[in-house]
Parts: C-alpha cells; structure tokens; sequence
C-alpha cells in the first residue's frame, strides 16, 4: 500500500505541475456551468433539481477522463521510461493501482468543484439530496469505469492522442449501447439485456436516488476488467521478444479467468432485484407501508396485467423496465395473493381481441417524427388491476409526466406510478367490496344503539318505521354473527337520566313530527365500535329502503376498505359570468379517482345520508335551511370543508373585486372563526400574465409577461404546516385573492387548532377592492407596499366539540312540515310538496358535536376553482395543481384514509424554485461561476505550496547531507 500510495501521489503532483491541469479542469466546469444552466434552462424549469447536472455528466466524463488518462502509460512509452518502471523492484499491480488512485483524485477533485451548484439550488427550492447524493455516487463509479478504460487504451500506444481516440471510442461504446434509441430498435428481451450492458442506463437508475448493488458491481466489474487487461498488457510488453513459455500461458489464462469472474458476477447478483437503498426524500421509488396494507385486505387474487408493445414511442421504451420491476414488487409484497403478467399484445391477436372486449385497451398511434422522416407507431402502454369481477385500466396519461424543456424537446419520465396502481387496486377493492359484507372487514364488534321512545309515543309514521328497523337489524345480525350487539333504550326512562346524558354526550334533544304534532318523542340511533361512534340519521321519506341505505352506509363507514361519499355544496356555474370560479370540474374529477362524488345544493335542509365528507365551495347567499344543513352535519361529528372569502374576484376588461355575501358569517363567528373583510398582500408571490404593449419603432405589439402579483401570496416553508398530514407534502401553494382569519381563543381553548397555511412576515393586509395592478405607478410590485402586518393566516383548521348554531333555537325544518302538510288547494288536506315525501319532515336539533367533528376554514373563495388553477399554471408555465391536492389531502385525513394520502405524500411533487426576477438569476449564475473558479484556483495555490514545501524540504535534506 505504501508504494501504491507513493506512485498516487506522484503522478497527482505531476499532473499539477504543468497548466495543462487547469486548462482540463477549467474547461470541464465551463462546459458543465454552460450546459446546465444555458442549454438545459435551468431557471426555465423551475425545478430544485440538479438532474441536468447529471443528464450529461456521462459524456462530459468521457472526454475529461479522456483527456486526463491520454497520457498516463503512452507518455512512458514515448520517453522510454516505461522499461525502466517495468524492470524496477515496483510490482505491475502496484503500478496500476497507484495510476488508478491519481486518477480517481483527480476526477474527485472536478466533482468537487461542482458542488457549489447544488447547495445553491439547496438555497432557491426545497432540493432533494437524496439524488443528488447518488448522482456523485454514480459519477466517481462511472468515472472509475472510464479511467480504467482510459488507462488500458494509454498502455496499448505511446501516442496520447490516439489514446484519446480510443478511450473516447471505448467508453462511448458503452454509453450508447444502453441507449434509448439504440434499446428500441430491438424488442423488450433484446431492449432490456442491452440496457443491462449501457453505462448510462445504469447512471440514470442512480441519479435517480436508488442506490442497486447491481449498478455498483456493474462499473466496478468495469474496473476489475480494464485493469486486468492494462496489467496483462503491461506484462506482455515485459516478454516482448521473448519465445512463448508456459508462463506466459498461465498469465493469459489467469487473465482470462478473472475477466469471466467479473462478468460472472453481474449475472449473479442479477436476481437480487430487491437488495436496494432509495435514497429519495419520502421514498417515493419504493413500495410503501399503506401499499402493502391494501394488499394485505385481499381475499382472493389480483391480477395485475401490463400491456407492453415491442415496438412502441422511444420516449416510452426506458419507461417500460421502470414499471416491470415495479409490477414486481407488488408480486413479491402480495405473497401468492398478487399475480402480474406481463403481455405483448401485438404478438397474438386471440390477447389483442381480449384487450379490447374485455377491458377497452385499443393500441395508440403515437407519432414520431425526425429531422428526415415522419412516421406513426400503433403501440400499447397500458396496465390492468383487476380483482373479482372489478377492474380499472390505467393508460400512459395516467402513467406517464411530459415536460416541455424547450422547442420540440420534452421530458417524459413516470408520474408517481405507485400511487396510479394502487389507487387503482383501492378502487377495485372497495367496489367489489360495495355490495358485500361490511362485517369481513370489520375486527372489533359493533353495537347498535337505539335511543328511541314507546310505540306509544312515537308518531304514527314511526311506529312503522319501527318494525321496519327490527326487520333491517334482524337480517344485518344474521350476517354479522358475534360482531354485531344490538341494544333500545328509553331516553325518558329512569326519570329523564339518560337523556341528559344523550344531550351531555351526543347533544340529543326531544323530536317533534311538525308543528301540529308538537307531542316531543326520541328516535336516535348511534353505532359504536372500537373507540368510534357513528351516528345514523333518520331518513326524509321514512322508508324502509331508505332506513336499511342509511345503516348499511353508516356501517361500512366503520368498516375499512369501502368507498367513501364526498358531497360538494358548490354553485353549478357563477351567478355572474365575469366572476372568476364557479366551475369545479378539475376538482370532481380528480376526487373521483378516490371517492364517490355528488352534487347537492342543501336546499332542503338536510345533507345527504350516505355523505361522509361536505364540501362547501363559494357560497353565496344562503338559506336558513342550507345553514342548517351544514351545522346538523358538523353535529353529528362530520367534517365540514369551506373556501369562502366576503369578496368576489371578476374580469371583464380588468380586474374587478365585489363583496360577497355567504351566508355563513353569523354561523362561523359562532363556532369562533371569522373572516376579516379585507384582502392579503405579500410580497413574495406568484406571478400573473399581464397584456403589455411594447413599441418596436412605431409599431405597437401587444405581449403578454409574467409580473409579481402580490394577490396571490407563494406559501413555503413556514408558510405551510410541516407536522399536518393535509399540508405536510405540499412544498408550495399559491393562494389567490385571500382574507385573513380570525380565531376566537375563547371559543376554540377546548378544541384543536391548527394553522395550515399562513403568510410571510412582510405581508399586508387592505380594505381596498383595486386589485388590478397598477406597474407604471408601482414597478415592482405594482402596488403600494404597506406596513407589515405579519403573518396573516390564511387557512385553519379546528377541531373538536361544537355547539349547534341552532341550539335553544326552532329547527327550520318545523316550519317546513307545517307548509308541506297542507299545500297548495287551501283545504288542510293537501299532499305533500316535496316530492319522495310520504309522512310527516321529523326534525329536531342536535345541540352538540362528538371530539371528531372538525371545520376546515380556506379564506378564499375561488380556491381550487377551474379558471383560478389554469390563471396559476399560465403563471408558473406548468399545470398547477396544488388547491386540489390540498382538498384531496383534507378528505383522506378527515376520512382517516391515511394510506393514499401517505403515498401521495411519497410523490415526486414538484419542487419548484423561489420566485426571483431575471437579474437574481443571473447572479445566481455568475456567483456559481465565481465559485468554481475559484476553487479551482484554491486547488492551484494548495498544489503550488505543497510543491514549494516539498522542495524546500529537498533542499534541507540536501544541505543535512552536505552538512
């Protein structure tokens, strides 16, 4: 080791002790500093990353290592020194080893140089190090490749330049064997053993923060061959002349057995697929807990199918062993209970005609074009989960993510495909679930509770309803066995003492039929199990089918694994047309990938009984009833999501703010929270495409210009709730013409108070409708800045127990049967009005809430509507997306379905970078130039004072020995 060391630091001292060092180096990180941020956009990505950094890392190794290992055995050679080093007592071995070391010094010197540029972004954007870190991994394994292979074309000339050549040629080979557009030439068998023989495939499963053995071993077996045959090579320049011996032949054998035990041991460690490290933030490249506990609910077996043509878009081929080993996974994790198959369905027509019939897979034509010819491929991309008789098809777009870098060149990498797949294997699973026994999922009995009065007291209507519900229990018990207790009770027994419990508990009061029957009665029924209560209520129509709808929906609400009922209160369209929001389409249709979706306008006072979750969105102007609506579901421990705001934003020539009236503000303040009528500012914002005219000599073009908006407040960091499970994945989240909230310490000390999203300390707040900004008055913000007020909240979330806004109060409803028994002809014999009503409206006011029911308060209202997220994504140049996985995230927590919430959490999100103006960037980039360069001139002066402390200590010695 000692000689190894010495030849190490030799040959790094001596490649330092001439310019040609710094030129290799300087021209290394020019060229890297250029491509990443002038070739690649950077800034124009808008994403913490450092993935152009590594996209091209490969081939700039190739001409750096190149460039720096041209010399190491052809300049021997050439002097003639190499004789001497051959015949001197120095081994071969320790001769490669120690070019080898002075080499890898060298390379880890350049890399070094770079890594201002990731802590720089680290600055800008939340960066992930985790790829980062395996990118330098995969870079000094990749560069050991390169050296060894650098080392074993310099020992077969003595002239560096056509060493160079061959380096370059060899390694080059390498690189392009693995290659896309060389893979997709052959089909998926042939495609996949090249990708295992390319560098570069390697490098990017690496970079991409999954740290395989197999990679690793990969370059290292590189190494191990290229320095065999460097030393083999060395050695037959030492028996250059001489006759063929049998030392010879073993040391040609030897040779060989070592390279075939390099290459040997790629095909070992090859069905180790599981053995690997995900260094990613979140693991987002590994299979989560909440994926193996939805596999782990399974009964009988899954099948997972892809579709995968031979002959598809190069674009998509990489992508296809990406999925593969992860459909893999799911069968490794299923143990027996998850079957996955992988098909072309191009090579047989009885397994297309099946695809079609059976599950709509239909080939895509996707165009290719290049710069000679055009032509279409018909290929499949596609993956069938199917459980039972259910099954849900996943196609590239819900597969794939394209992003656009420049003109004609876009992006396309998988877009988070676990969290596609078991959604997909959830969905399938609650449906054929939905009409089976809730009690097979069920672990801890339930008991039902019925707080119900005598027949005797019981309107006529609900003495039917009675028998009905015995019949509805007896069948549910038969179903259930042990796991089902089933228990009446007479609230007014014993006194009353129950029902001042009911009223203390659950806030449970007398009912009354209508104002004619104003006779008080008790028909409540609750169910408990495991810790939780679920309340049932009592259908409109009173019957039967409706009574047995409303306890199967309550126990399946317990029971996991079924879907969920979200119910949005929104306006089908905006009263005014120029008012921005109205429209929540994207919405609806991304939480239908996860829950069931209905529409209702609350109008008749009630929610509906298979609703888990409300939504309220934009109110405007509500009823007494639709109030009421809302605060009966919040009592009986609903989860009540509201974006509301007193102003609406509109556009017609300009932008334009108005009051707005909810309805809803007496309610909140009741329940502690309020709104300020005012809107937010903050300086760090988003930005909004304005139109502005520029003048080229006299003529006027109109162009449109990304400005700072300071409207729409960019939440980051403390902005956002890091320890809530709603904001914890986000990262970032624009919100857009926001009111601060108020909470009422009084009202709220009992319950749970959370903050989710809140502004900057810069942030001001204003009482002004001027929301259009003004950038000729205010160049930089296009407003006046005001005082800060600091930070203003801007979402919150409450919970606990409520009481009812109702309370001590006459439920609306009373007024409603009283108008519904006698409608219309004046003769106290009309029928009823509302329509499916066949008895008298029961109505009654629940006073208090349970612990869980919870108020989620976003102080605007157009958040998350369809043209508010497509103004944001013209903004940030992307589609933006983030008000909607804030809901999605607030209907998996508030239905406790932690598992799809957890995986989305995993997800590649996009980490963009801060908001900054044009002259910031280049600054950024001139600052990482600066420092680059001046590592490098850190390196020149700590090698120039090594080598004058070397010499002076030469001189010592020899003054010591003249001495």
């Amino acid at each position: 080791m000692a000689e190894i060391r010495y030849i190490a630091r030799k040959e790094f001292s001596a490649f330092f002790s001439s310019p040609a060092a710094f030129l290799f180096l300087g021209a290394f990180l020019a060229v890297t500093l250029f491509v990443f941020f002038w070739v690649e956009t950077f800034f124009a990505r808008n994403l913490a990353d450092v993935r152009p950094l590594f996209q091209w890392m490969p081939v700039l190794l190739i001409f750096l290592v190149g460039a720096l290992t041209m010399r190491a055995w052809s300049e021997e050679r050439r002097s003639g020194t190499l004789e001497s080093l051959l015949t001197s007592p120095v081994k071969p071995l320790h001769l490669v080893l120690g070019k080898f070391l002075a080499q890898m010094e060298l390379v880890t010197v350049a890399l070094m140089l770079t890594l201002p540029l990731p802590v720089t972004i680290s600055l800008l954007g939340p960066l992930d190090w985790g790829p980062v870190l395996g990118g330098y991994l995969a870079a000094l394994f990749l560069a050991g490749a390169y050296v060894a292979i650098g080392l074993a074309m310099s020992a077969r000339t003595d002239n560096a330049i056509v060493a160079l050549i061959l380096t370059v040629a060899v390694s080059g080979l390498f690189l392009l064997i693995g290659a896309p557009k060389i893979t997709t030439l052959f089909g998926h068998s042939v495609g996949g053993i090249l990708t295992l023989l390319g560098s570069g495939s390697r490098f990017e499963s690496i970079t991409r923060g999954v740290l395989d053995p197999r990679d690793l071993y990969y370059y290292l077996s590189i190494v191990g061959v290229f320095l065999v045959l460097n030393l083999y090579s060395l050695e037959r320049l030492r028996w250059a002349g001489n006759p063929l011996s049998r030392h010879h032949r073993q040391w040609a054998l030897v040779s060989m057995l070592a390279v075939a035990n390099f290459v040997a041991g790629n095909l070992w460690l090859q069905p180790l697929g599981l053995a690997r490290i995900d260094m990613t933030d979140g693991k987002i490249h590994s299979l989560s807990e909440a994926t193996e506990q939805h596999l782990t609910r399974l009964h009988e077996p899954l099948f997972i199918r892809g579709y995968f043509s031979a002959n598809t878009h190069p674009l998509l081929a990489p992508l296809v062993p990406q999925l593969r080993d992860l459909l893999e996974e799911y069968a490794v994790i299923g143990k027996g209970r998850v079957r996955v198959e992988f098909i072309d369905p191009q090579e047989d027509s009885l397994l297309e005609e099946e695809a079609a019939s059976k599950y709509g897979i239909r080939p895509v034509p996707f165009r290719m074009a290049s710069r000679y010819q055009s032509s279409v491929v018909n290929s499949y991309f596609d993956i069938v989960v199917a459980y039972g008789d259910q099954f849900e098809t996943l196609g590239y777009a819900d597969l794939i993510e394209l992003k656009v870098r420049g003109e004609g060149d876009l992006d396309v990498i998988l877009n988070n495909p676990e969290y596609a797949i078991t959604q997909s294997v959830r969905k399938v699973l609650t449906t054929y679930q939905g009409g089976g026994n809730p009690f097979e999922t069920l672990i801890d009995p339930v008991t039902f509770r019925g707080y119900i009065s005598p027949n005797g007291v019981l309107p006529e209507a609900l003495v039917a309803l009675r028998a009905d519900l015995d019949a509805i229990l007896g069948e549910i018990k038969a179903m259930a066995g042990d796991k089902l207790t089933i228990a009446f009770q007479d609230p007014e027994a014993d006194g009353g003492a129950l029902a001042r419990e009911l009223d203390e508990k659950f806030g449970f009061g007398p009912q009354i039929a209508s104002l004619f029957d104003p006779k008080p009665f008790w028909f409540y029924m609750v169910l408990e199990g495991n810790g939780e209560t679920v309340r049932i209520p009592l259908p409109t129509d009173l019957s039967k089918e409706e009574l047995k709808r409303a306890v199967e929906t309550s126990l399946k609400r317990m029971a996991p694994g079924f879907l969920k009922t979200v119910t949005l209160a929104a306006p089908t369209e905006a009263a005014n047309p120029e008012i921005i929001g109205g429209h929540y389409g994207k919405l609806q249709e991304i939480l239908a990938e996860d829950v069931k979706v209905q529409q209702d306008n609350l109008e008749d006072g009630r929610v509906p009984l298979d609703t888990d979750f409300l939504m309220v969105l934009s109110p405007q102007n509500m009823s007494e009833k639709q109030v009421f609506a809302i605060d009966q579901f919040l009592m009986r421990g609903g989860t009540v999501v509201m974006t509301t705001s007193p102003f609406n934003v509109g556009i017609s020539q300009y932008l334009s703010a108005t009051k707005n009236t909810s309805g809803l503000k007496d309610w909140l303040d009741h329940m502690g929270l309020s709104i300020e009528e005012k809107l937010v500012l903050d300086p760090n914002n988003a930005a909004l495409p304005v139109p502005v005219r520029r003048y080229i000599g006299s003529l006027a073009i109109r162009e449109i210009r990304m400005l700072p908006y300071p409207y729409f407040p960019d939440l980051r960091g403390d902005g956002l709730n890091t320890e809530h499970p709603v904001t914890a994945s986000l990262e970032q989240m624009t919100l857009n013409w926001a009111s601060p909230i108020r909470v009422e310490k009084t009202k709220n000390q009992a319950r749970s108070v959370v903050h989710l999203l809140t502004t900057s300390e810069e942030s001001w707040s204003t009482e002004h409708m001027e929301v259009a900004p003004d950038y000729k008055a205010f160049p930089k913000l296009g407003f006046h800045r005001a005082e800060a007020e600091g930070a203003q909240t801007l979402a919150v979330s409450v919970e606990g127990r409520f009481d009812s806004f109702f309370k001590d109060r006459e439920s609306p409803l009373a007024g409603q049967a009283e108008k519904t028994e006698d409608s219309g002809d004046g003769t106290g014999n009309g029928e009823t009005e509302k329509k499916g009503n066949t008895g008298p409206i029961i109505t009654g006011v629940i006073t208090r809430s349970p612990e869980s029911a919870r108020i989620i308060l976003i102080a605007s209202n157009n958040f998350a509507s369809d043209t508010v997220l497509d103004l944001a994504s013209e903004g940030l140049g992307t589609i933006y997306t983030k008000p909607v996985e804030f809901l999605q995230n607030t209907v998996d927590w508030a239905l406790e379905d932690q598992s799809l919430l957890a995986i989305r959490s995993r997800a590649r999100f996009a980490r963009t970078l801060a908001p900054m103006e044009r002259s910031l960037q280049m600054l950024v980039e001139y600052v990482n130039y600066g420092l680059a360069f001046l590592g490098l001139m850190i390196v020149w002066f700590w090698r120039r004072m090594v080598r004058k402390a070397a010499e002076d200590r030469y001189r010592m010695i020899l003054v010591s020995k003249m001495v």
